[in-house]
């Protein structure tokens, strides 16, 4: 029994925060029903984007709809705001919060009290000061994104197809993707794939003519699957024609030209960033102690090092990993962990309510897996190494099992099926995103200063 009436916020729907209040309406839902918890969730998205699937989205093989999951629907014992948390005064419980209804009242940040905190902001993408990168860069974290790379690769391939410009031409068709982890080398290989397939559909556009370019700051990647698996991965790419540019960094791209340490300039129309992330902002506007790297410093139990009714989990936080061999060694932020993470702290804040000992978080990495493309891929799962099609199936088979909700499950493996008995679509809906452009030219509004400010295209 919850001794008396708990208030618990949780920041972020992220896995963390998704899968840490599913995991509280089930264990508390004889309090919620009786009204003594009451479960909060603030989250900037109505959605939990299941990030893994994002390259699969990104070549077709997934609607994007299908790549993630309604916070409402899923958590419907609890009040989920959209908004964002933009500061947390932990000492006296509250947090200040701003939401779509703030802004159109010109409203400052309401504050909203909490009992219970947990803090899983996630990550956002870890840029760097290179001239360019602001202006064209392309990221690859969200499922917008992903859509809208899509929508952009085929652009191009409209644009070399219809211009006698040999300049032009190369830039469409020259695309480069800085960062050799798991995001950079899915996203890439699975375009690559898509474009190779829509390129029969082009009278003058052959997979040949385009150029696709890796560049890793480090000397091997995909360091997840281990060293073997990458330097096979390397070889894999490089037989279809992909530059795979080892201890090479992107200097510039200001003025649509990526000028490489090495000395290299390629012109180019895409240049995709996905060298690493870092902890939220958010976690520097509050009062909880912070690791040099900046995330939240948290305990085995996923409380917050130090602090009373405060948690964090995911990758934001700082988590000892008790089984590694190393003292001092933090779980990886990755998805493995932090659904796990969930499951441990939302039994952790029940147990905390009802008076209950805590659970110790400890899992062992059971390994990593990474589509290559269709049919092509790399696995290490329990010290196996993987390759080609038995691992391409298996990484569809885990994600496949992780993936919240049976009704995203049966969506998910019917458009796989439904994608094994017929031919890729190849249309791009650049339009979506400015899907007013066509009625404001109709109603008399100015029209686009330049091709790159179409809003009718995606570039």
């Amino acid at each position: 029994m919850v001794k008396e009436r708990a208030r618990i916020l949780v920041v972020g729907g992220g896995y963390v925060g998704m899968y840490t209040a599913l995991r509280l309406q089930r264990k508390l839902k004889t309090e919620l029903r009786r009204g003594d918890v009451d479960i909060t969730v603030v989250t900037p998205d109505p959605y939990m984007t299941y990030q893994p699937f994002l390259p699969e989205a990104a070549a077709g093989s997934i609607s994007p709809r299908h790549v993630v999951v309604p916070l409402r629907r899923v958590l419907d014992q609890c009040h989920v705001v959209i908004g964002e948390v933009t500061s947390i005064d932990h000492a006296v419980r509250t947090a200040a919060v701003t939401t779509l209804a703030t802004a159109e009242e010109g409203k400052p940040a309401e504050l909203l009290g909490y009992d219970e905190l947990v803090l899983a902001p996630g990550s956002i993408s870890r840029t760097l000061p290179i001239p360019g990168l602001a202006e064209y860069g392309i990221g690859f974290k969200t499922v917008e994104e992903a859509i809208g790379l899509r929508n952009h690769v085929i652009e191009q391939m409209d644009i070399a197809s219809s211009t006698r410009d040999p300049a032009i031409r190369d830039a469409a068709l020259t695309f480069v993707f800085v960062g050799g982890g798991y995001a950079g080398v899915e996203a890439l290989a699975e375009l690559e794939d898509m474009a190779r397939y829509t390129a029969r559909y082009y009278h003058n556009v052959r997979p040949e003519d385009m150029k696709w370019i890796l560049v890793e700051a480090s000397d091997r990647i995909l360091p997840e699957v281990g060293e073997e698996m990458g330097r096979y991965t390397v070889t894999q790419l490089r037989r279809r024609n992909i530059q795979v540019l080892l201890e090479t960094r992107l200097d510039s791209c200001a003025d649509r030209v990526a000028v490489l340490s090495d000395g290299q300039r390629f012109p180019t129309r895409t240049v995709v960033w996905t060298a690493g992330v870092k902890p939220s902002p958010l976690l520097a506007a509050t009062d909880l102690p912070l690791t040099e790297r900046g995330r939240l410093k948290c305990t085995a139990q996923l409380t917050v090092d130090g602090t009373e009714h405060a948690w964090g989990a995911g990758d934001a936080a700082a988590v000892p990993d008790v089984t590694a061999a190393e003292p001092g060694t933090e779980t990886a932020p990755n998805a493995q962990h932090a659904v796990r993470q969930a499951r441990t702290l939302g039994d952790n804040i029940a147990h905390a309510l009802r008076g209950e000992p805590l659970e110790t978080y400890a899992h062992k990495y059971v390994g990593s897996v990474a589509s290559l493309g269709l049919h092509k891929g790399v696995a290490q799962v329990y010290g196996r190494k993987l390759k080609g099609y038995p691992a391409w199936f298996m990484h569809r088979v885990y994600h496949l099992s992780r993936v919240p909700t049976v009704n995203r499950k049966a969506r998910v493996l019917a458009e796989w099926t439904l994608a094994g008995l017929f031919k890729r679509e190849i249309v791009s809906l650049g339009s979506l995103e400015h899907p007013r452009a066509e009625f404001e030219l109709a109603a008399g509004g100015k029209p686009p200063h330049s091709p790159s400010d179409d809003p009718k295209g995606s570039s």
